[in-house]
Parts: C-alpha cells; sequence; structure tokens
C-alpha cells in the first residue's frame, strides 16, 4: 500500500478543490442586487423604527413601513443565495436612455398635472416613457399613449370620480 502523501492522492486532492471552488461561483449581477435590496431595506427598517409601531391590530405609522423593509431585505437575501448558486451572463451595458425617460416620466408627470391637466400631462408622461425601449415607434408609441389616457381618464375621472382638471390653465386659450 502506498502511503497518502502520493501523485494519485494529490491530484485527487486537487480535483476536489478544484470542484468546490468552481461550484461556488457568483452571479455577480444577482449578487449586487440583492446586496442593495438587502442595503435598502436594512436603512428604510432602521428609519422607521422612530416610529410608533403600535400592534399588528392598532398599527403605529412605521409598522408598514418596517414589514415593507423586512421584506425587502428577505427578498434580497433570497437573490443573494440564488447568486451564489448558478453563474449568469456577465453585466451588459447600461440602458442609460430606458433609465433616464423612465425615472424622467413620473417627474414630469408631477411638473406639469396641475398646469396642463389630467389628460395632457398623462399622454405626454407615457410618450415619454414609451421612448424608454429602442424598439419603440412613433406610431405606436402614440397608439399606447392614447390607450392609456383613455384608460386612466375612465378609471380615475369617470369610475372614481378623482377630482381631477382633464385640461389645466396652460391650455385655456
Amino acid at each position: 500500500m502506498k502511503a497518502y502523501g502520493g501523485r494519485a492522492h494529490r491530484r485527487a486532492r486537487h480535483d476536489i478543490g478544484e470542484y468546490c471552488v468552481k461550484s461556488l461561483t457568483f452571479d455577480r449581477a444577482n449578487a449586487l442586487c440583492g446586496l442593495i435590496f438587502v442595503g435598502i431595506g436594512i436603512f428604510f427598517g432602521v428609519q422607521s423604527l422612530i416610529l410608533p409601531l403600535g400592534t399588528a391590530f392598532r398599527m403605529g405609522p412605521g409598522y408598514f413601513p418596517l414589514v415593507l423593509a423586512g421584506i425587502l431585505v428577505l427578498l434580497g437575501l433570497i437573490i443573494l443565495v440564488q447568486s451564489m448558486r448558478t453563474e449568469g451572463d456577465p453585466i451588459g451595458p447600461i440602458a442609460w436612455r430606458g433609465m433616464v425617460l423612465i425615472l424622467f416620466s413620473p417627474v414630469f408627470f408631477g411638473l406639469t398635472l396641475r398646469g396642463l391637466g389630467f389628460v395632457p400631462a398623462l399622454f405626454l408622461t407615457a410618450l415619454i416613457a414609451s421612448f424608454a425601449s429602442v424598439k419603440m415607434t412613433p406610431l405606436v408609441a402614440v397608439a399606447v399613449s392614447a390607450a392609456l389616457t383613455v384608460f386612466a381618464t375612465l378609471v380615475f375621472v369617470q369610475g372614481l370620480e378623482l377630482p381631477f382638471r382633464l385640461f389645466g390653465p396652460w391650455l385655456s386659450f
């Protein structure tokens, strides 16, 4: 019998170690996303602790934000664990156009709702957000924006009877 210090044994130990290293790869995109979720959840969870929590039956103003922060931390941990099990695609180029247009759209809506009114502000907001996709054509963007505007007007103004002005003072001639 050969002692454990032989070449075959060293090769077997090397193969086992190599296998273990390969199985613990991280999907960097998911790991980063999970860490961001956990960080934001912890931040808002700590911030909600300065408010009265109350109980489940008599919720205080800090109860619901704390629950949401806990859910965000839990989802972040799940994503982080998933990132350790699978190897994903490398992070590609950042879609700046989409991020800027999607983030700008609600700001535009908030700034123009009183001046333009509900219908034009919503139509233009949907039109701006539509062009976040590079595959969007102008005709389809106008059609989607018009359909969304009609639907939202029927639901919020007619159905729920919210007091939105359909057309604002900026459009009065």
